[in-house]
């Protein structure tokens, strides 16, 4: 597998670069309303409406930054510069369960380049690629936090932890048969109900 290197260019001089905003339901709304209000100055809550956007969205798009801006009233190439610099935020469609694979330092020594190649290898697609279904997307991403759980991956907003080609078998069979809600909505500020019987956190569990 090489590296998962993604360029992302934004042209802020051409007028044909900007969109209109994206019209997001009234609960979205009255929820980015919410947030701001927590902060002293409306920028610093760019972080959760992005995530609102992404939401309605799927990824985030010209229009979709075009409506963080014009709440935070703030330039649209400052919330662009904020959404490329973490993966989190999606710069082009995913699927349905996009899974984000750890390659940090201690998750690449118990083994995360074969978690890498077991997604390659199940569903046909490089990083960055969405399977022909639309159900199935993955990508290398920097460190997620469960560095003694080594290797995971975070499949939506769920981590799966001390992967090995057989339990990931078992997580994809009953993704792809369960259909379960992996998202956490911040308009709701949830998290899905997740696969049933994972834990949310392994290290919690032992």
């Amino acid at each position: 597998m090489t590296d998962n290197v993604q360029v992302f260019h934004i042209n802020t001089r051409s007028s044909s670069a900007k969109a209109e905003p994206v019209k997001v339901s009234p609960e979205a709304q009255k929820r980015a309303e919410e947030i701001i209000k927590q902060y002293p100055q409306r920028r610093s809550a760019v972080m959760p409406l992005l995530y609102i956007a992404q939401e309605h969205t799927k990824y985030i798009t010209q229009s979709a930054v075009e409506w963080v801006a014009a709440q935070l009233e703030m330039p649209p190439v400052q919330v662009w510069e904020v959404a490329t610099f973490y993966t989190m935020y999606y710069k082009k469609p995913v699927g349905q369960y996009h899974v984000q694979v750890c390659r940090t330092l201690p998750c690449a020594l118990r083994g995360a380049r074969k978690v890498s190649e077991y997604f390659h290898k199940k569903f046909g697609v490089q990083p960055g690629e969405v399977t022909k279904d639309g159900m199935w997307s993955f990508e290398e991403v920097e460190c997620l936090g469960s560095c003694g759980t080594a290797p995971m991956c975070q499949i939506n907003d769920v981590f799966f932890e001390n992967l090995t080609d057989e339990k990931l078998d078992q997580i994809v069979a009953r993704i792809e048969k369960e259909k379960p809600d992996l998202r956490y909505s911040t308009v709701k500020d949830e998290l899905g109900a997740g696969l049933a019987g994972c834990p949310k956190s392994e290290i919690m569990n032992s």
